[in-house]
């Protein structure tokens, strides 16, 4: 199993099999996140999916997951804080 230096922990961790997309995001993610870091994304992004009853089928929600992708994993910021007064909607 190959190994990559992960971005996100810092740590040397079993990378990804293949890229999460069909992409060159999904190739980045692959080459930069570790699978322990991918998992916890996955279940992040089931919460934000869940928080604000995003459809991943739209395109605004997409839009919306990709940039939290690209904060979170990919980027030095923060994701998007759940805000209990906007559930069921998001603010861009």
């Amino acid at each position: 199993m190959d190994t990559i230096e992960c971005r996100r922990c810092e740590d040397t961790r079993p990378a990804l099999a293949k890229p999460p997309f069909r992409n060159e995001r999904g190739e980045r993610i692959q080459r930069e996140i570790c699978q322990i870091c991918w998992g916890e994304w996955l279940e992040h992004q089931t919460l934000l999916i869940n928080h604000y009853g995003l459809d991943p089928r739209e395109p605004d929600a997409r839009t919306f997951l990709y940039g939290q992708i690209d904060k979170v994993l990919l980027g030095d910021g923060e994701g998007a804080e759940i805000d209990t007064t906007q559930e069921g909607s998001i603010e861009w």
